[in-house]
């Protein structure tokens, strides 16, 4: 099953980023990364909300490896970021210089629309499995992995406003698609010098939900219209790569008003032209016991009609404005 982009794997995967203190500090662009006694926890803000990955939500999905916790070190493989910059002057602890994993490709113009639009592909297509079921006009979807389970309600309209129980690609015009994540997962944590099965686990809970209506879809329609939100709370506890006891809450949300991405007859990608996401994140974490410590981040993403839409970072109380290139810049502050 995967619906506007979801991945129908079920699996609450944390994308590993860091953020080194010293270059954070260099950087005329970003903001030192606060830390708990030295702790680095800039990888809970790179990794993709748990649940979100399968959710219909802006947070990058298919994550490539999961959070370690608060660790002493630089994460491995992934070197410095800066606060608003990200790797070097631009970027953040995303893979694009945004939090949660990067933003979703529709969001930045990365689905190509083909030579015919259709509800099943181009940008926040919606691909319902063929093993889901009916309940009186919407269609219900379960999957179970990892400990985690994940519910789907897609209810279809026509452009006449007809129910429809399956989308038909000529006359569906409107999917509305309803999403939770819920459950506990356990996962090992790769320590150097040790096998897999010696390696520190991490346990997590996870409730994670999203609602995303996509309209346009019919045969004709020159933009489609997304309008949602989402939102994760995921409480972890387990051991670090450094053998430290810990504990975190991390809760991220989202919301999208309004975004309207044309749907050329073209194999090029079509990036919004109006709308707004603002997306919300917050880590709290506690090493061997200790006195809790919270970091924040939010960002609004403003697309005005051009192919450079407005990013307004604020993180720990201190705010920037960006410009992002679409489909694939990264962020230039000032």
């Amino acid at each position: 099953m995967r619906s506007s982009g979801n991945s129908s794997a079920i699996v609450s995967t944390l994308l590993g980023g860091a953020l080194l203190a010293t270059l954070a500090a260099c950087n005329s662009d970003s903001v030192s990364r606060p830390t708990e006694s030295g702790l680095l926890v800039g990888g809970a803000f790179s990794a993709v909300p748990s649940g979100l990955d399968v959710a219909s939500s802006s947070y990058g999905g298919d994550a490539a490896s999961e959070w370690e916790g608060p660790m002493r070190g630089p994460m491995r493989g992934m070197g410095g970021m800066g606060a608003f910059g990200g790797r070097g002057i631009h970027g953040g602890p995303g893979i694009d210089g945004l939090m949660g994993g990067g933003l979703r490709g529709d969001f930045r113009g990365d689905s190509a629309n083909g030579p015919r639009p259709h509800p099943h592909r181009g940008p926040f297509a919606v691909r319902i499995d063929s093993t889901c079921t009916l309940s009186g006009n919407d269609v219900n979807c379960t999957n179970v992995r990892n400990g985690l389970t994940t519910s789907s309600i897609f209810t279809i309209t026509s452009v006449d406003g007809a129910a429809q129980t399956r989308i038909d690609s000529v006359t569906t015009n409107t999917v509305r698609t309803r999403t939770t994540v819920t459950g506990t997962t356990t996962r090992r944590v790769p320590a150097p010098g040790r096998d897999s099965a010696a390696a520190p686990t991490i346990t997590a809970t996870v409730n994670a939900s999203s609602d995303r209506t996509v309209s346009g879809l019919a045969a004709g329609s020159t933009q489609r219209t997304v309008n949602g939100w989402s939102k994760s709370a995921e409480s972890i506890s387990g051991t670090n790569r450094d053998g430290e006891r810990f504990t975190a809450i991390r809760n991220a949300s989202d919301t999208t008003k309004g975004l309207v991405v044309p749907t050329a007859t073209t194999t090029s990608a079509a990036y919004p032209t109006a709308g707004t996401v603002v997306r919300v994140m917050s880590v709290q974490t506690a090493i061997n016991g200790g006195a809790a410590t919270t970091n924040e981040r939010r960002e609004v993403l403003t697309y005005n009609g051009s192919n450079t839409a407005t990013l307004v970072i604020t993180e720990n109380g201190t705010t920037k404005t960006c410009s992002i290139t679409l489909p694939r810049g990264r962020p230039s502050c000032s």
